[in-house]
């Protein structure tokens, strides 16, 4: 494993490195002329270069990804790597929280990396422009009947084109939600959303400038006409403007004070990438185009593997509906599907909205409960309140079609190198903390080594809120028995002065009656799915290349002659695209539809366990109970709750008297929480206090 990490991370440096050299004169008069001169083939034309130095060394480290991954997961270490890093104090320093207006809270290694790439933006325009503006005299300038200053423009507008597209190939890393390649540096698609708006929003600012830019030189230069263009063999500027305008749209939806307020209008328009990359194509041309193929090409591999899930009904057993608006979904699911703490799921009701995807953190363990998977669900949408008004209903659905992608979440976690955890949370914050606190029940039951103790410090509206804690007792199997396990739940109700008591207020259990077609959640390409996405990764950018390779060979070489002069770049950029979609859309079905005859006959066998339970169980599909939190059996969970009226935790004290060596302060929603737990966390006064900011998704 180390030997294939390590292989992937040195082909990640030298794909750094080239972006690098790409602006310089060297590269582009010496090393690319040397590549194109042995690479460039009557079957791949001048495309062939590009795809082995851009695209090749990130699809082989996408392979390797998987491999690695693979390997690691059977290898079954995660617990005992979490023990071995908590010695491992050389990166601490590196790790501690900081917060940076505009990109919120962030480590030193983040913000470090964060700079380098800005210092790659800077360089490679700074190194451009010196390139070209040597080449830019008076006398050139009069030649194109220009002055001076207009050339030196039109050089400007090109290489912040050619900035935003360094940007571009970078993009669509972060929202791979299924990527091999995030994990090889302890990256999951959930922490990394905010790189991709990092990215967006340079992207978005330099295409914005070039086109700008472009704008600007031709009225100066009486050439307007240009922005009509439509070039048959050169840059399309028309394409140009209508991939902007694409992403200028995009853009305006993202921002947060249009994104909180209006999501769907940000959900929908977000749509708008599929006619900002084809336009994009368009307008410079697939050969150029290839330079940022590789990560959208594994973005378009996780999005039609997320589809084919999708089109599958998932098995709803039941549902307990707790007070404020908040529903606990249970599904069935087969043994084969695992994941880690802090895990998300997206959901879909087609009842509700066919097109609406929302992501839901996950709270039940795989390994403590592995025939069952459940979400928290906090009405705080019109989305979430409809699906609260279905399930709550004094006549409630006997079923619910539901669908589902994922799920998605870290390769392992550490929180076993702590000597404490300490879990502060806002309201429905408390849900990626239920699925730790389980998965460490499951520890302490089945493991001989030392698990952490756990303190929760969780802040609620009102004292119906407090009913959220039921959740960390699973809804099914035998009484969980955590006496070995020291938990400590702080609990402040800040509206309230006192404890409200109504005995009408009760936590109900409804029970569904799924149909037979319905199935349990299962991973979509089955347990081996690291290997069959290595495997998808490169037979389908295998069978691309011989498409594109033959069709080029015997339709368009004849035609072009390798010239780039005489075929359309609109019509090669049309069918590159079909075909990348086309082979894509072969080598995941067939993964797919293999797995699922497998995951056939484990989803019978799961129905046939189900419809054996008799009727009247509390595992019964027709059984309904309800329950309040005083008579939970487990009394022991009562015990540990101390709960707190009309005043908010000095979180300062809290954690500044925890005198462990490793306090793992772990914290989730609001942000203004968020953001006082990571100030406390690196002052530097308490170097034992180690920072993690939890994604959260309701």
């Amino acid at each position: 494993m180390k030997i294939i990490k390590g292989l992937a991370i040195l082909v990640f440096v030298g794909y750094l490195f080239l972006w690098v050299m790409t602006p310089t004169y060297v590269f582009k008069q010496k090393w690319l002329v040397r590549v194109r001169a042995h690479t460039t083939s009557t079957y791949f034309g001048t495309q062939g270069p590009t795809m082995l130095l851009y695209s090749f060394p990130v699809l082989f480290m996408a392979v390797m990804g998987s491999v690695y991954l693979h390997l690691r997961k059977k290898s079954n270490q995660n617990r005992n790597e979490g023990q071995k890093e908590a010695t491992n104090g050389n990166l601490t320093i590196w790790r501690r929280p900081m917060i940076v207006k505009s990109l919120g809270i962030v480590s030193k290694i983040e913000l470090a990396f964060f700079i380098m790439f800005i210092a790659l933006l800077v360089w490679s325009f700074t190194t451009y422009l010196h390139v070209s503006f040597a080449k830019i005299t008076p006398q050139s300038a009069a030649k194109k009947g220009e002055k001076v200053w207009e050339s030196k423009l039109d050089s400007v507008a090109l290489r912040l084109g050619l900035i935003g597209n360094i940007c571009l190939a970078f993009l669509f890393f972060p929202v791979t939600r299924g990527s091999s390649i995030l994990p090889l540096f302890g990256l999951t698609s959930e922490a990394s959303v905010k790189y991709h708006i990092w990215l967006g929003h340079i992207m978005m600012t330099l295409f914005s400038s070039h086109g700008v830019c472009y704008i600007i030189y031709w009225i100066a230069t009486n050439q307007t006409s240009e922005m009509l263009k439509w070039a048959k063999t050169d840059i399309s500027n028309v394409a140009g403007e209508l991939s902007l305008l694409s992403g200028l749209v995009m853009w305006a939806t993202t921002f947060p004070q249009i994104r909180r307020k209006m999501f769907e209008v940000f959900f929908y328009t977000h749509h708008l990438y599929i006619l900002f990359i084809v336009f994009f194509v368009f307008h410079v041309g697939i050969g150029y185009t290839s330079i940022m193929l590789p990560g959208f090409y594994l973005f378009l591999i996780d999005r039609f593997l997320r589809f084919l899930q999708s089109k599958e009904n998932v098995r709803l057993i039941s549902t307990r509906v707790l007070l404020s608006e908040t529903l606990e979904l249970n599904f069935s699911k087969s043994q084969d599907l695992s994941y880690t703490p802090t895990s998300i799921m997206f959901i879909n009701v087609p009842n509700i909205s066919k097109t609406q995807w929302h992501p839901f953190t996950i709270t039940s363990s795989s390994n403590l409960e592995p025939e069952k998977l459940s979400v928290m669900i906090k009405g705080e949408g019109s989305w979430s309140k409809k699906l609260y008004q279905i399930l709550s209903s004094p006549n409630p659905v006997d079923r619910l079609d539901v669908c589902v992608e994922g799920p998605y979440g870290p390769i392992s976690t550490n929180f076993l190198r702590h000597d404490i955890l300490v879990m502060v949370s806002g309201g429905s914050g408390i849900t990626p903390f239920i699925s730790i606190f389980r998965e460490l029940v499951f520890t302490v039951e089945t493991s001989k080594c030392k698990t952490p103790k756990i303190l929760m410090i969780s802040v609620f509206k009102d004292s119906s809120d407090l009913t959220m804690l039921e959740l960390l007792l699973p809804a099914f199997g035998a009484p969980m028995d955590f006496s070995k396990l020291e938990l400590q739940i702080e609990a402040y109700v800040t509206r309230e002065k006192q404890p409200t008591i109504d005995d009408k207020k009760q936590v109900r259990t409804i029970w569904l009656k799924p149909n037979s077609s319905d199935g349990p959640i299962t991973p979509i390409l089955g347990q081996n799915g690291w290997l069959w996405l290595g495997a998808i990764i490169s037979c389908s950018f295998v069978v691309f290349l011989l498409s594109i390779g033959l069709l080029t060979r015997f339709y368009i070489y004849p035609i072009d002659k390798n010239t780039n002069k005489v075929y359309p770049y609109g019509s090669k950029g049309v069918m590159n695209i079909l075909l990348i979609c086309v082979s894509i859309m072969v080598a995941c079905s067939l993964g797919f539809w293999w797995n699922k005859k497998k995951n056939a006959i484990d989803s019978k066998q799961i129905q046939n366990m189900e419809e054996a339970t008799p009727v009247g169980s509390p595992n019964s599909l027709f059984y309904n109970a309800e329950r309040e939190l005083e008579s939970l059996p487990q009394q022991s969970l009562i015990q540990s709750i101390n709960a707190h009226y009309g005043e908010r935790p000095n979180l300062k004290r809290m954690l500044f008297e925890r005198k462990e060596s490793s306090v793992g302060v772990l914290v989730c929603r609001p942000k203004n929480m968020r953001h006082e737990v990571a100030n406390i966390c690196s002052s530097g006064l308490a170097s034992n206090l180690h920072f993690e900011s939890i994604s959260f998704n309701w």
